[in-house]
């Protein structure tokens, strides 16, 4: 099976289901999107690890990280080879440095995983032509959704004014009381806020 390599480009609300959200992947070496509706716990879990914020509780896929790395369990990739009636099935590859073994998952817990483990995510031409599409960018724009791979995406480029007349020393503070409260929407908004000060 020819392997195509994914990136998570990012999360956004489902337009189609309430209390959902699509998670777009999209091809390394190309322009096709892959978007998966996905629940909104899976979603925070993985949209918590693209923002890089530390909970001050593991959260489950946290836990099954600690819980392999302790054991000397790696996940070495995921596969999503399978697409049926609209359903994504993946596969978790895991070692534990002598054999290889295969691990059905659901496809936004696989993708949290991978994100945790720092392994790629692939999947199959048959799969990409299917369900990948190609959005340009002026239409990604308008949906909310940034361009660069390993990125989520939420409003918070508009939300992020409120804190704009506040001191860089009182924002970090907040930002550690919001993780503290697993606050994650607020924080990741607080966060980008630094970070844009950092950048210009």
């Amino acid at each position: 099976m020819d392997k195509i390599k994914l990136n998570v480009l990012g999360i956004s609300y489902s337009q189609t289901q309430t209390g959902a959200y699509a998670l777009v992947l999209t091809e390394e070496q190309g322009e096709r999107r892959i978007p998966i509706i996905i629940g909104g716990f899976e979603a925070q879990s993985i949209a918590i690890q693209l923002e890089g914020l530390k909970p001050p509780r593991p959260l489950t896929h946290d836990l099954f990280h600690n819980f392999a790395t302790t054991f000397k369990i790696n996940l070495k990739e995921v596969i999503i080879y399978k697409l049926e009636e609209g359903v994504f099935y993946s596969k978790l590859i895991c070692t534990n440095g002598g054999e290889d073994v295969t691990i059905d998952a659901r496809t936004s817990d696989a993708i949290a995983l991978a994100l945790r483990f720092k392994c790629s995510i692939y999947t199959t031409e048959e799969i990409l032509s299917k369900s990948g599409i190609v959005i340009d960018l002026e239409q990604e724009k308008e949906q909310g959704m940034q361009s660069e791979p390993h990125k989520s995406t939420s409003s918070s480029t508009t939300q992020s004014g409120q804190y704009k007349d506040m001191e860089t020393e009182e924002l970090e503070d907040l930002l550690d009381e919001a993780v503290k409260n697993e606050e994650y929407e607020k924080a990741s908004v607080i966060r980008d806020e630094i970070n844009r000060r950092k950048d210009s």
